[in-house]
């Protein structure tokens, strides 16, 4: 017998999703749900301290393999101790107010850059409610496995852009990191109230699909033509010959995604600056 892993019941996956989708909110302008969801349910709750867990194991890294089986046995061990039915019941209650705010297979539909770590040990917390004879032995060592390749790898070296008051946040408890990014969020909005709709929704896809980078290619694509599409409409209506000759030279330089195509960070700042001048444009032309 083998044990299914599932995303909705996923605890270290349910936190980082609702954390992607406060900074998606803020980005459409709007006020998010996702606040109280993580006060209700990660705050002094059964599924604040299985979450926890999660935490634990994804803090610790570059760790000989001797300790790291001691951290997985420990955390194993403690899992044995939360209210399961507790557990199940907020997982129940919480994905069904996602779904009263959002669309759930919109919600659910990322990539996670540390995906197999929390299914592994999704998986090996769930053998504890099982009897151990009807458990594949192969699944439990897989899981192992995958937990101690991510436990005693050499560290990934951080972007030196990455913002290190973040980083602080994220290694403290849950209901610091709530109000954390309550005020971080606020900054945001303030810093970034100059853009316009179309400037916003590229950083918002950019944000969710920075690991998916079909669904941000497609993005990427489908945005450039439009982009193409309104500068040729705002050259018809630009009188001044000079600036109709300079928007006939940025068309000529927009490129054409092909099948070897990389979205990278530099594209998505050429969106936001084609978007700037767009702008200037229909300002320009009343």
């Amino acid at each position: 017998m083998e044990i299914k892993h599932s995303k909705y019941k996923n605890s270290g996956i349910l936190f980082e999703l609702l954390i992607r989708q406060i900074t998606a909110d803020t980005l459409d302008g709007k006020e998010s749900h996702v606040k109280e969801l993580l006060k209700k349910y990660f705050v002094k709750t059964e599924l604040g301290k299985e979450y926890r867990l999660y935490e634990t194991l994804l803090k610790k890294t570059s760790i000989s393999e001797s300790k790291a089986n001691i951290i997985i046995n420990t955390l194993a061990e403690a899992s044995k101790n939360l209210n399961k039915g507790i557990i199940r019941r907020q997982k129940y209650n919480l994905i069904k107010e996602i779904s009263q705010h959002y669309d759930v297979n919109s919600f659910f539909n990322h990539k996670l850059s540390n995906y197999k770590v929390y299914a592994a040990f999704y998986t090996l917390i769930e053998v504890n409610n099982i009897e151990p004879k009807l458990i594949s032995p192969d699944q439990i060592i897989n899981n192992k496995v995958t937990i101690l390749e991510h436990l005693t790898a050499a560290p990934i070296e951080e972007n030196k852009v990455r913002d290190m008051l973040m980083e602080e946040f994220k290694n403290s408890d849950v209901d610091v990191r709530v109000l954390a990014y309550k005020i971080s969020l606020d900054k945001f909005n303030s810093k970034y109230a100059d853009l316009d709709d179309n400037q916003k929704t590229v950083l918002k896809e950019y944000i969710n699909s920075v690991d998916n980078l079909p669904r941000l290619k497609e993005f990427y694509t489908s945005k450039l033509n439009d982009i193409k599409a309104t500068l040729v409409e705002l050259n018809k209506n630009t009188k001044n010959k000079v600036t109709q000759i300079k928007i006939s030279e940025v068309l000529n330089i927009i490129p054409i995604p092909t099948k070897l195509t990389k979205v990278n960070d530099g594209n998505l700042i050429d969106l936001l600056q084609y978007y700037d001048l767009i702008k200037e444009l229909e300002t320009a032309n009343g």
